[in-house]
Parts: structure tokens; sequence; C-alpha cells
């Protein structure tokens, strides 16, 4: 029986290592993944936005309403960043996802308010993400009252007591119940699809890799792009039956309206679907071996899960994220999918979130095809 021998633990701790030297882009992964989750949970995440986009319609411009806009703008929910001419046009602004409220002062506000006879205010909130409408939403009738406390003094302090002076009405769009699903589901689609793609095609081919097999894929008289094709087009499909399992489940198991057109929804999908395998192609042509192509897929998958707005109100992360959420492609397409089942957006509505994916496709294949010209070389 042989002893216990620190000497032989010595000698494969010092191999161990050696090899980790020489794994260069595991070892990265496993300090940047760490540092990537503290950036992204302690400075990015923030489940009580504020500053959200606000469009204003002022058709008393009086006094009073003065004091309101001002109330609402302090509160720091609501930065007033549009003042729409028409009702359609701030419909617009809601539909497309340019604004996240429309306030709306009907005329004649102030004559009323001095007269008692309680006029009301409007506030439409986009609820497709009941988390991030839902701060504005609850304090509004507080904001209006403490907006008019000091222009309700003196001759009119009577109208300062209760009941309140002015009627707030709150329209939630898109999801006035306030159901999570709502939100999540069609989001989820995005994860799975980007997750997924991903990995199978950065596996695929790396194992090619690994198996010795590319040398024959080499000596084929096959261009990048043919090669390009060719390995990411089966895995189309598997992405169409995954769309169609979570539309089945959104329609039959969660109630989730579709008010937009199927048609729109498949083309956003499929422009979806063929970027992340370009992604997992272009993760292929830098990863030595299936591991490492995982640990690139989770990689690019954490970011998108948390600044996606997937998980979190996009408009409530600061800036400097927010400007990473839009490099992303799940970003893009959590809009897409949220403005056509919810909203019933159209391709028009939609072109803003349409036109990112497609810049991400063209370059992400052109570096992946760069990439693999390198490796026949």
């Amino acid at each position: 029986m042989r002893l216990f021998s620190f000497a032989r633990v010595k000698a494969v701790l010092l191999k161990e290592f050696v090899q980790m030297r020489r794994d260069r882009t595991t070892f990265a992964m496993m300090v940047g993944v760490p540092i990537m989750q503290l950036i992204l949970f302690g400075f990015a995440i923030n489940s009580d936005p504020r500053h959200l986009p606000t469009a204003l319609i002022d058709r008393d411009h009086s006094s009073f309403s003065r004091s309101i806009v001002y109330a609402a703008e302090n509160s720091t929910f609501m930065d007033i960043i549009k003042r729409p001419a028409t009702d359609q046009e701030a419909e617009r602004l809601i539909r497309e996802g340019e604004v996240s409220f429309i306030f709306i002062i009907p005329e004649n506000f102030g004559r009323d308010l001095v007269r008692g006879d309680k006029p009301q205010v409007l506030l439409v909130a986009d609820a497709t993400d009941p988390s991030a409408s839902s701060g504005a939403v609850n304090s509004m009738k507080q904001i209006v009252e403490a907006g008019l406390v000091r222009d309700l003094s003196g001759s009119l302090s009577h109208l300062a007591q209760a009941p309140p002076p002015v009627d707030v009405v709150l329209h939630k769009r898109y999801n006035p119940a306030g159901i999570t699903q709502y939100n999540i589901i069609p989001g989820l689609l995005g994860i799975i699809i980007a997750m997924t793609m991903t990995m199978i095609t950065a596996v695929a081919i790396t194992r090619e890799k690994e198996r010795g097999t590319m040398e024959n894929l080499l000596a084929m008289p096959i261009k990048p792009l043919e090669m390009m094709v060719g390995k990411v087009s089966p895995y189309v499909i598997i992405g169409y039956v995954q769309t169609c399992v979570v539309l089945v489940a959104s329609q039959f198991v969660f109630d989730i309206p579709m008010a937009g057109s199927y048609l729109v929804l498949f083309a956003a999908v499929t422009l979806y679907i063929v970027v992340n395998l370009l992604i997992g192609f272009f993760f292929s042509s830098i990863a030595e071996t299936q591991m490492q192509a995982l640990q690139m897929t989770f990689f690019m998958l954490l970011p998108q899960i948390l600044l996606s707005g997937f998980l979190f109100p996009f408009l409530g992360m600061p800036r400097w994220a927010q400007y990473i959420g839009e490099a992303l492609p799940a970003t893009h397409f959590m809009r897409l999918m949220r403005g056509i089942m919810l909203k019933g957006a159209d391709s028009g509505d939609l072109f803003a979130s349409f036109w990112p994916l497609g810049v991400i496709m063209v370059a992400v294949g052109t570096i992946a095809m760069i990439r693999y010209k390198t490796t026949l070389d």
C-alpha cells in the first residue's frame, strides 16, 4: 500500500497551474464573469426606475397646470421629453416605446379647479413592464396634490381640504391588470433563442476541431460564406420550433394576447435567430474546445439577461448600462416581441428595433467570416 505523498500532489498541482496558464480563455472567463456580475448587479440593476420618458399634453397652460408639471418632474419618476401637438402623435410615441407615460391636462383645468368642479388629469402608462410604471402610477395622486399646495392657499385654501380637488385618472395600457407573465413570457423567448442558438452553433463547430473532422471540411472546395450558411441553416428550424412552443404556451397556458401580426413576429424571430447563430459561429472561430465555447456563450448570455430589459426595467438602468444594452441583440428583440404581442405594433412602428438587429447581423457575420478565413490560412 502506497502512502499519501505530498510530492505527487505538488506535481499534479504544478501541472494544473501550467494547464491553466495555457488555457488563457478559461482563465479569463473565471476572472471576468465575477467582475461582470459585480458591476452589473452592483451598479446597473435598479428595480425602482426613475426619470422615465414622458410626453406632456398641457391644454390649459395655467399657473395650476404648470405647478402640477413641475411637481411631476420634481418627483423624479418622470422626465418630460416630448410635447406632442395631438393625441395621435402621443399614441404613436407610447406605441413605439419612445415614452413610458402620456400626461394630459385638459382645457379649462384652472377655471374648473377654482370653481370647485374637481377637474380631471389623465396619466396613460405603458404597463407592458408593470415594475417600471408602478412607481409613478401609485404616486400620481400625491404628486398632483403636492403640486397644488402653494396655489391652493388664501382664498382658495378651502379647495385643499378633503376630498381632493383634482381627480387623477389612470390608464394602464397593454397590460391593465399588471400581470407579470405578459412581460416575462415574450421576453423569455429571446433568452431561450439566445442561449440555444449561440451554444449549439459554437459547440457544433468546435466539436469538429476536437474530433479532427475540421480538416476534412477545410479540404473541401467551399467558401467561408457557404460554410457559414450551411452550418447555421439547420438550426433555424430548431429556432422556429422553440418559437412555436413558446407562442402556444403563451396563448393557451398563460392567456397572453396576440395583438399584432404573426408575419411581422416571424420576421423578427428569423432575424434574431440568424444573429445568434452568427454569434455562435464567431465564438467557434475563437474557441479551441467545447468548454471554451460554452464559457463564451455564458459570458454573452449574462448581460443579455440583465441589461436587455428582460428581468429589470431597461429605462431604470444608468445611462452607461443602457448604452451597453443597446448593443445587445436581446434588447431589441424584447422590444419587438412586446410591441407585436402586447401593443399590436406594425413593422413601421418597430423599425427602430428592426434596423439595429440588421446592423448587428452584418457586423457579426463579417467578423465571423474574417476569423474563419484566418482559420483556413
